[in-house]
C-alpha cells in the first residue's frame, strides 16, 4: 500500500465507525463543500482541500514526499522530533521506517483539532441531550480550546519530518471513533451493573490489561464506588477532547448514570459530583493505543500486514481473524 492509501482508508474506517452514523457524516462533508463553492477565489487559495473528502481536521497527513509503499510504519502515541530522529537513526541501522505515524494531532492537525468537538453535540443528542442545548454549551468549550492551541508552535515536529525527509502522518478522531464503537458495543442496554462489573469487564480487553501489567493507567473508577449502579452507560472517547463542564449535568438529566472517558479535567469530575454521575477513566494511553489497534486490524485485513515499530506509548496488539 501506498502512503496516500494507508491514510485514506484510515479516514474511511473512521467514518464507518463514526458515532454519529456514516449518513451523518456525509450530510456533513456536503455541506462542507457547499461552504466551499461560496468562497471568494482569493480565499481558496487559503482553504484546505483535504476537508472535502476528510471530515477529521485532527488528522492529516504532514509529509508525503513521493508517496512510498509502507512495509514498516513506526507509530507512537506522540511523535515529537525527538522520535523523528529516532526514526532516522533506525533507519540508518537497517531498519527502513517507510512512515511514522502518530496518534495525537501535530502540525496543522493540531491548530485545527479544535473543529472536530462540533461531533460531540450531535453525539450527547444521541444520548438524550437536546441538540439546541448541546450545541450552545459545545460552542464557547470549542472556541476556548481553539484559543488555547494558538500560541504553540505548531510546524516544530512537520519540518523536522520535512529536514529529513520521513513521511509522516497523525490519525487521531479516526482511532478514538473504534474505541467508542467496540466499548459502545459491549455496554449497550447494560444499565444493572455494578461499577466494579464495568471495571471487570475493561480490564479483560487486552490494552487495558497491558497497561496493568506495564503498571500503568488503566480503567479507575474518579467519581462513585464499587458496589454503586452503573445505570444507563455511554462511552465518551471521541470528538477531539473534553467538552463543556456543564454538559456533565445534562447528560444526567437525560438519564445517564455513568460515564466511560479517556481523560476528565477536575472541573468536569467536580460537575459529576454535582449532578450524581459516575465517571470511569479508563485509561488516556490505553485507549489510545485500542483505537490504534482496532484501526490497524482493518488496514491489514484489506493490504495484509505491516511491520509495526513501537514507540512513544505504543503497543501493538492484534485481535485473533
Amino acid at each position: 500500500m501506498k502512503i496516500s492509501e494507508f491514510f485514506s482508508y484510515c479516514v474511511k474506517c473512521g467514518i464507518e465507525a463514526d458515532p454519529r452514523g456514516v449518513t451523518s457524516v456525509k450530510k456533513a462533508l456536503a455541506e462542507e463543500k457547499k461552504s466551499f463553492e461560496k468562497i471568494s477565489s482569493d480565499e481558496k487559495k487559503y482553504y484546505d482541500s483535504e476537508r472535502l473528502s476528510n471530515p477529521y481536521a485532527d488528522s492529516r497527513i504532514s509529509n508525503n514526499p513521493s508517496d512510498g509503499s509502507v512495509k514498516r510504519i513506526m507509530c507512537g502515541i506522540d511523535i515529537g522530533v525527538e522520535d523523528l530522529l529516532l526514526a532516522d537513526r533506525l533507519s540508518q541501522k537497517g531498519e527502513k521506517i517507510d512512515l511514522v505515524a502518530a496518534h495525537h494531532p501535530n502540525g496543522y492537525s493540531y491548530c485545527t483539532f479544535h473543529q472536530v468537538m462540533a461531533m460531540q453535540a450531535e453525539i450527547q443528542s444521541l444520548w438524550g441531550v437536546p441538540i439546541n442545548i448541546a450545541e450552545s454549551l459545545l460552542s464557547e468549550r470549542q472556541e476556548l480550546v481553539g484559543r488555547s492551541v494558538m500560541p504553540r508552535n505548531h510546524a516544530q515536529a512537520t519540518d523536522a519530518a520535512v529536514l529529513l525527509g520521513i513521511p509522516m502522518c497523525n490519525v487521531h478522531t479516526p482511532a478514538d471513533n473504534h474505541v467508542t464503537e467496540f466499548l459502545g458495543k459491549k455496554f449497550k442496554n447494560l444499565n444493572k451493573l455494578k461499577l466494579e462489573e464495568v471495571i471487570k469487564m475493561l480490564e479483560k480487553v487486552p490494552e487495558y490489561d497491558h497497561a496493568r501489567l506495564k503498571h500503568l493507567p488503566g480503567p479507575t473508577i474518579v467519581n462513585g464506588k464499587a458496589s454503586s449502579s452503573a445505570g444507563k452507560v455511554v462511552v465518551d472517547m471521541t470528538g477531539g477532547t473534553e467538552g463543556s463542564v456543564e454538559a456533565v449535568s445534562k447528560l444526567a438529566d437525560a438519564g445517564v448514570g455513568t460515564i466511560i472517558g479517556m481523560h476528565f479535567s477536575e472541573k468536569h469530575i467536580e460537575q459529576a459530583k454535582k449532578s450524581r454521575i459516575n465517571i470511569i477513566i479508563a485509561g488516556h494511553i490505553s485507549s489510545d493505543n485500542l483505537g490504534l489497534n482496532l484501526l490497524f486490524d482493518k488496514v491489514e485485513k484489506k493490504y495484509g500486514k505491516f511491520h509495526v515499530t513501537e514507540c512513544s506509548g505504543f503497543h501493538r496488539i492484534r485481535r485473533k481473524k
